[in-house]
């Protein structure tokens, strides 16, 4: 299964439950993660997809700890909904 599929497959789901699943593009800033999930009241969470068994890059992985360290969420996620 591909990065793409799944990521297709979650923001079918997340756009059936309401939510936003936004492609982050961020030029000079390597390794943000694939999108952000916007929802009600507020609600954002960073998500990186990757093909099953696969793990963010040295880069990616320290990008997401900066994020948390903002107190945001963020998930990787391999697998279909």
């Amino acid at each position: 299964m591909r990065e793409s599929e799944i990521e297709t497959a979650w923001r079918k789901h997340y756009r059936a439950m309401g939510y936003l699943l936004l492609k982050w593009v961020s030029p000079g800033f390597t390794g943000v993660p694939d999108r952000i999930l916007l929802g009600p009241n507020g609600f954002i969470k960073f998500i990186e997809f990757k093909a099953p068994g696969k793990k963010p890059t040295v880069r990616q992985a320290a990008v997401h700890d900066l994020l948390r360290s903002f107190g945001f969420q963020v998930e990787v996620i391999d697998a279909m909904p």
